[in-house]
C-alpha cells in the first residue's frame, strides 16, 4: 500500500504546487502569459487526456508495470524540469510528468481494488483519499515555503527521492504475475486501443477548451478547432460504445455501483473543485492572507480525513455502505454551505468548521468508491480505474470552468448594480458555493441506489455479476 500512497501523493502535489511559484519561474525564465499559463495548465491536461491509456495498460501489461513505469517516468521528468533553462523545454516535461501520472494513478486504484485482501480494502481507499487530500492542502504550503528560501526548482528536484522510494517499494511489494490481470481469450471483453484512443482525444480538446475558453475567447481559433475535435469525438465514441466490439464498457456500466460511483465522482468534483479553487483566492483577495496562510487553511480537510479514515471498515460494516456515503454526501453539502454562510463574516474561523465538514463527508463517502471499483472484472480494473480517474479530473476542469462562470456572472451584476469589487466578488463566490451544494446534494440518493442492500448480499452487492465477467 505505500507504494501506491507514495506515488499517489507525489502526482497530486504536483497538480496545485507549481501554482505559488509561478511569479518567480516567469522571472527567471523569462517567459510570456501564454507560456507561464501553459506551465501550470499542460499538467493537469496531459494527465486528464491519458488516464484511459494508463488504464488500458494496466489491464494489458499488468498492473505493477504500468505503475512502475509511470512512477519511472515521473521521475524523470521531474528531474528534466529542475533543470529546463527555457519554457519550451519546462512545458515539455510538465507534459509528461502528467503522462507518468496518468499511468500511476488508474494502475493504483487497480491494485488497490484488486490486489489488496477485501476487509482492507476500504481502509486502503480511505488512506488514498486522506493522501490525495494531504497532498492538495499541502501543495501551496510547500510551494511557498520551497519558492521563499530554496528557489522554485527545488519543486522538482524533492520528486526524485519520493520517485525512487516509491519506485523500489513498488518493485518489491506490488506483486508480479500471481494477480495481474487474466485477460480473456475473446476481445470483446477488453476495451480496444480505439476506443481508448477516442476518450483520450475527447478528454483533451475538452480540456483544452475549458482551460484556454475562459482567458482567450471561446471564439479563438484555436479554441474552436479543439470543440470540433471534441464533439467530433464524444459522438464517434459514443458509436463505438453502442458496438458489440465495446461491450467491456457495457460490462461495467451494467454494475450498479460501478455506475453509482462515477455519477457521484462526478457530483463530487463539479462541486468541490471549483469551490477549492475559488476559496484559494477569497482566502488571500477578500481576507487578505499571504499563499502560505491560505494553504495551511485548507489543513482541515486533510485532518478530518486522517481522523475520520480508520473507523471507516468498521462504520461500513454496522450501518451499511450505502447509507454510510450518503451521510457523507450529505456532509460535504452542508460542508459548502456552511462556507458560504461563514464567509460573510469575514473571518477565517468561519468558514474552518465547512472545511472540516467536507473532511469528515470526504471520508464516509469512500465506501462508495470501494464498492464501484472493486465491483469491475479483474481484467478491466485498470479500464475502471482509468476511467474513475479521467472522471475525477475532468470533473474538475468542469467545476473550475461552472463555478467559474457563476462567480463571473454575479459579480459582474453586482458591480453593475453598484456594489464594490470586493463585496461583487463576495456574492458571485457564495452563488458559487450555493450552486456546488446543490449539485454534490444530488448524490445521496444515487448512492444509495447504487449501494441499496439485497437479500442474502452486502449493500450494492453487484460483485457476482462482475466476477461472471471474468469468464466471458
Amino acid at each position: 500500500m505505500m507504494a501506491v500512497l507514495f506515488s499517489s501523493f507525489m502526482t497530486a502535489l504536483d497538480n496545485t504546487i507549481v501554482n505559488v511559484a509561478l511569479p518567480q519561474i516567469r522571472a527567471e525564465l523569462e517567459l510570456g502569459g501564454t507560456d507561464l499559463k501553459w506551465v501550470a495548465a499542460v499538467y493537469p491536461l496531459a494527465l486528464a487526456s491519458f488516464l484511459l491509456l494508463g488504464g488500458h495498460l494496466a489491464d494489458t501489461i499488468g498492473r505493477r508495470a504500468t505503475l512502475l513505469l509511470g512512477v519511472a517516468l515521473f521521475t524523470v521528468s521531474s528531474i528534466g524540469c529542475s533543470t529546463a533553462t527555457g519554457g519550451e523545454t519546462l512545458i515539455a516535461f510538465r507534459g509528461l510528468q502528467g503522462v507518468g501520472a496518468a499511468l500511476i494513478l488508474p494502475a493504483s486504484l487497480a491494485v488497490l481494488s484488486h490486489d489488496l485482501p477485501p476487509r482492507a480494502r476500504n481502509a486502503g481507499f480511505s488512506a488514498m483519499t486522506a493522501t490525495l487530500a494531504s497532498a492538495l492542502a499541502c501543495g501551496p504550503v510547500i510551494s511557498g515555503i520551497m519558492t521563499q528560501y530554496l528557489g522554485w526548482t527545488w519543486l522538482f528536484v524533492m520528486n526524485t527521492p519520493l520517485g525512487l522510494a516509491s519506485f523500489l517499494v513498488g518493485a518489491a511489494a506490488v506483486p508480479r504475475s500471481s494477480r495481474e490481470p487474466r485477460v480473456p481469450k475473446t476481445p470483446l471483453a477488453t476495451v480496444s486501443l480505439r476506443t481508448v484512443a477516442l476518450a483520450c482525444f475527447s478528454l483533451a480538446a475538452t480540456a483544452y477548451c475549458l482551460i484556454e475558453g475562459p482567458e482567450n475567447g471561446f471564439a479563438g481559433l484555436p479554441v474552436t478547432i479543439s470543440g470540433i475535435v471534441a464533439v467530433i469525438s464524444i459522438v464517434t465514441l459514443s458509436c463505438e460504445v453502442t458496438r458489440r466490439r465495446s461491450s467491456a464498457l457495457r460490462l461495467l456500466f451494467r454494475q450498479r455501483p460501478f455506475t453509482g460511483g462515477i455519477i457521484t465522482q462526478m457530483l463530487w468534483g463539479l462541486g468541490v473543485s471549483g469551490v477549492y479553487f475559488f476559496t484559494s483566492q477569497f482566502l488571500q483577495n477578500g481576507l487578505g492572507l499571504s499563499p502560505t496562510s491560505a494553504g495551511l487553511t485548507f489543513t482541515p480537510v486533510a485532518l478530518s480525513l486522517l481522523a475520520t479514515a480508520p473507523f471507516i471498515a468498521r462504520m461500513a460494516r454496522r450501518w451499511g455502505d450505502g447509507r454510510l456515503s450518503a451521510v457523507g454526501l450529505l456532509m460535504v453539502g452542508l460542508g459548502l454551505l456552511m462556507i458560504a454562510w461563514g464567509s460573510s463574516e469575514g473571518n477565517l474561523f468561519h468558514i474552518l468548521p465547512g472545511l472540516s465538514s467536507i473532511g469528515f463527508g470526504s471520508a464516509l463517502a469512500v465506501p462508495l468508491t470501494t464498492r464501484a471499483l472493486e465491483s469491475s472484472p479483474s481484467h478491466l480494473s485498470g479500464i475502471a480505474a482509468g476511467l474513475f480517474s479521467a472522471i475525477r479530473e475532468a470533473s474538475g476542469v468542469f467545476g473550475i470552468a461552472l463555478v467559474g462562470a457563476i462567480v463571473t456572472f454575479v459579480q459582474h451584476a453586482e458591480t453593475s448594480a453598484g456594489a464594490s469589487p470586493a463585496n461583487a466578488f463576495l456574492s458571485g463566490y457564495q452563488a458559487g458555493l450555493y450552486i456546488a451544494s446543490a449539485l454534490v446534494a444530488v448524490g445521496p440518493p444515487v448512492a444509495l441506489w447504487a449501494l441499496r442492500r439485497h437479500a442474502g448480499t452486502a449493500d450494492g452487492d453487484d460483485l457476482p455479476l462482475a466476477r461472471a465477467g471474468e469468464d466471458t
